[in-house]
């Protein structure tokens, strides 16, 4: 009779751990699943500035088209980017065409003295700021799940449950140069 109890406790024991590592599976992916919904509001914020600013730098540099051309392709590119990979590169390419853009309004005095100019370099500044701190917080949050998924004795239940792990948001190493923040003081 005893050796019933023993059973039963073991089992029961088991089946919690079972219902606790699941949980605390669907915790990290819920966690890592919001700090990306951070990224995708900072990247739309990015993404609603940059006509501002191409409208902005046009009225003063009506003879760089084909900076303004590169920063609205690479623009519609991010904002079509499907999978994390493509995201990645496509803010690669968006980010160095807003430094040729910031290069071009280099050699326009004017335009670098322009208020809204001004005030459209601050919030992109600070938007990049943003995109940087939660592409921070999702990676920590994606590097949590991953390690929960490769441990043991978690990864029994990761695969039981098929529980997958999730890519980073890293700047690519194709474009060394996309790893520098875009440059918006003059």
């Amino acid at each position: 009779m005893s050796i019933l109890y023993v059973i039963g406790g073991i089992l029961v024991l088991i089946f919690v751990w079972i219902v606790f590592s699941y949980n605390s599976f669907v915790s990290l992916i819920n966690r890592a699943k919001e700090a990306w919904a951070d990224i995708d509001v900072q990247l739309k914020r990015r993404y609603d500035l940059i006509p501002n600013l191409v409208s902005t730098v046009r009225g003063y540099a009506t003879h760089e088209s084909s900076a303004f051309e590169k920063v609205t392709e690479a623009r519609a590119r991010a904002m079509g980017a499907q999978s994390l990979a493509d995201k990645n590169q496509a803010e690669n390419v968006l980010t160095g065409a807003l430094k040729s853009l910031f290069a071009v309004a280099e050699a326009y005095p004017d335009l670098k003295a322009n208020q809204n100019f001004l005030e459209l370099q601050r919030e992109l500044s600070d938007t990049e700021n943003k995109i940087q701190a939660a592409r921070r917080f999702y990676n920590g949050n994606v590097r949590d799940l991953n390690t929960a998924i490769e441990s043991f004795p978690g990864n029994v239940i990761a695969g039981a449950f098929h529980f997958a792990k999730m890519e980073l948001f890293e700047l690519g190493d194709a474009d060394s140069a996309a790893k520098e923040p875009v440059k918006v003081s003059f």
